[in-house]
């Protein structure tokens, strides 16, 4: 296939599937309902869940330091803090484009070299990917009865516990396969787990590695207060259980990495999640659409004066 059709495909499907989502959700919930909920609300748990979302990301620039110090650049905090934003903003347009322009505005006002700049925003991906994944862990800890319960009455649980041995067995045999196949494909799976190996271990050797771990942890627990914070804004969600916050987070979470930033898939992970907790509907979708545009109404407000301030900010500092 033409390259240039590859890459044409890869921003438009994520968009179209972001519409079509954003159809299906409001066709399940009208807007009328939303703006229901919306009015009911209490606004004080939306401003303050925003405002845990805002330290998340500050947290992040101030971490980002942390990766770029050993190689000899002390960055800006404020450059810093205007390149996270303009990542978020610009990864609604285009998937994964904010990762790059991230490290092209360091490498413009900062003069570090792309290749290291975009090397420390995939290390810090995959130390996100770790935290996520002990996240999934515990969460699985926590509400294994109540998980295993809901899926032992939808299914026979011998079938479920055959359908998890064969799963490993199949993931041995995967992975057996990989690890002696010369084929190209082989070679990315193998470079891709040796890099999350590699990006994990590199942060002990990080001169400030503790500050580097507790800005992640930090990172991460904003994102889940934020999640909790934000569904007191909502009545009909009074008293949700700490295993429906964890599994609508998690589920949220993946969403967005299916249609940019989430547009349209959000609210549906959110009530997909709350399904098997037997929450309504109405106050799911509301929910997931309130605490979607909450926190992108942040994004694009902090994200286009990080874009219309860099230069003046960078041009005062020359001066």
């Amino acid at each position: 296939m033409n390259q240039n059709i590859k890459k044409a495909l890869k921003i438009i499907l994520p968009l179209l599937l972001g519409v079509f989502l954003v159809w299906y959700s409001l066709s399940k919930v009208s807007i009328e309902e939303i703006w229901v909920y919306l009015q009911k609300s209490d606004y004080k748990w939306i401003v303050f869940g925003m405002f845990l979302g805002l330290l998340s990301h500050l947290s992040r620039a101030y971490r980002w330091r942390f990766q770029l110090e050993p190689m000899g650049y002390n960055i800006k905090f404020g450059n810093s803090v205007m390149a996270v934003f303009a990542t978020y903003l610009i990864n609604y347009t285009i998937p994964r484009a904010g990762e790059v322009a991230r490290a092209s505005i360091l490498t413009n006002y900062e003069g570090v070299p792309f290749e290291k700049g975009f090397g420390t925003i995939v290390a810090e991906r995959i130390a996100d990917l770790i935290v996520i994944l002990g996240i999934i862990l515990v969460t699985l800890f926590l509400q294994f009865d109540f998980i295993y319960g809901f899926f032992a009455d939808k299914f026979n649980p011998m079938k479920i516990v055959f359908g998890l041995l064969a799963l490993s067995l199949m993931a041995v045999i995967f992975f057996r396969f990989i690890k002696k196949s010369k084929s190209q494909f082989a070679i990315k799976i193998k470079n891709f787990v040796n890099g999350l190996i590699e990006g994990a271990l590199s942060v002990f050797k990080m001169k400030k590695k503790w500050a580097f771990i507790f800005h992640t942890l930090f990172i991460w627990t904003m994102y889940v207060l934020m999640f909790y914070v934000t569904s007191l804004s909502i009545g009909d969600l009074e008293g949700i259980s700490t295993g429906a916050i964890l599994i609508g987070f998690i589920s949220a979470s993946f969403s967005i990495a299916a249609t940019n930033g989430g547009i349209g898939s959000y609210p549906l992970a959110v009530y997909a999640a709350f399904s098997i907790f037997g929450i309504a509907q109405e106050p799911s979708i509301a929910f997931g659409w309130i605490m979607w545009t909450s926190q992108t109404l942040m994004v694009i407000l902090f994200g286009g004066l990080s874009l219309i301030y860099l230069p003046i900010y960078n041009r005062v500092k020359k001066s």
